[in-house]
């Protein structure tokens, strides 16, 4: 006869979060004795996380919790995509995202050396693996603490396969709520335009040198093909972001733009206000990078008369400025290999 009964099943199952069965298994193991029946599903789930830690857990979700005051972005990693939609994996997630924020866990490694529900986190997500039945890995997380001049908002993507943060750090009270308001906006343009970093400033200088390289050996080979075609060719940057535009640079341009419009005959007298205009296009001919990769620069989407910079600007009357950004997206960097399906089943007949 059982020692133990569907209370001592429920008890167990909000100690662990593990499954219903595994529940009842265990006290069944250790007789109805709880401290016993706590350390079997241990052992089950350290069994099955180490069987599982080679697999490559590609897919999961990202997740957001922010208040007024704070927000974290977590990303939880599964095997398939089809246990990221599971509705027990999804729980994991919940709680985990909960646990950081209450928490204060700045980064994964904080919440992968935490302690969780009286336990060791290692502990829970081992038993965690043993009731989903694939490798879950906390990979990547951060956390946003708002001071007293910003506030915060965030958005997931409805796929939970990107989400974004944002602060934005206010001058003036009085521009607050409506900050609020258009970060969740930006946010959801971040989502979809997937820039790196918040400026240009954040590129480090040995990658904007490498793009510029590639994109002018790319716009030399495109002429190429331009040329034996007898079409116009098109212009080889000469830079590609704003961090190259030194103020020489900017001097010897508008030397440049002086000499032209001499040539083209224009009188001196106008040139002031033609030299603005001309600078303002070299300055987004050559910022093509910028425009691409860092948030500030992008184009916005919702009024692309302006960049998302300059849309802050507008909207909080030069009173905000977007001070924090992050956009995670599932599965960034991780590389899947890619196996033979007849290999697989072969390997697995074997």
């Amino acid at each position: 006869m059982a020692n133990f009964g569907p209370k001592d099943i429920k008890k167990l199952r909000e100690m662990t979060n593990a499954g219903m069965m595994d529940c009842k298994n265990a006290l069944t193991q250790a007789d109805g004795d709880m401290d016993g029946a706590v350390a079997w599903l241990r052992e089950k789930g350290l069994g099955a996380a180490a069987k599982k830690a080679s697999k490559v857990a590609a897919e999961g979700v990202i997740s957001v919790k922010f208040d007024a005051q704070k927000a974290v972005i977590v990303e939880v990693n599964s095997q398939t995509d089809f246990v990221a939609q599971n509705e027990k994996f999804k729980e994991v997630v919940s709680t985990i995202t909960q646990h950081a924020f209450d928490n204060n866990l700045v980064d994964a490694d904080a919440i992968n050396a935490s302690t969780i529900n009286g336990q060791t986190f290692a502990d829970y997500l081992s038993l965690q693996i043993a009731t989903i039945g694939e490798n879950l890995v906390v990979r990547r997380a951060s956390l946003i603490v708002a001071d007293g001049d910003e506030v915060i908002n965030g958005y997931v993507h409805a796929n939970g396969k990107i989400g974004v943060l944002l602060a934005s750090k206010c001058s003036d009270d009085s521009v607050k709520d409506t900050m609020t308001k258009e970060l969740r906006n930006i946010a959801m343009h971040a989502a979809a335009m997937s820039p790196k970093t918040l400026s240009y400033e954040d590129f480090d200088a040995s990658f904007v040198q490498e793009e510029t390289n590639g994109r002018i050996e790319r716009v030399k080979k495109e002429n190429e093909e331009l040329e034996r075609l007898k079409k116009p060719l098109k212009n080889v940057p000469q830079y590609v972001s704003k961090m190259q535009l030194t103020a020489e640079v900017i001097e010897a341009q508008t030397e440049v733009i002086k000499a032209e419009l001499k040539a083209e005959g224009k009188p001196e007298k106008i040139w002031a206000n033609i030299i603005p205009g001309k600078l303002e296009r070299f300055i987004l001919d050559n910022t093509l990078l910028d425009q691409e990769l860092a948030l500030l620069n992008q184009q916005y989407v919702l009024d692309d008369k302006v960049s998302v910079g300059g849309f802050v600007s507008k909207v909080s009357n030069g009173k905000a400025i977007i001070s924090k950004f992050i956009r995670l997206e599932v599965g960034e960097g991780i590389e899947v290999v890619e196996e033979d399906f007849a290999a697989e089943v072969a390997k697995q007949m074997a």
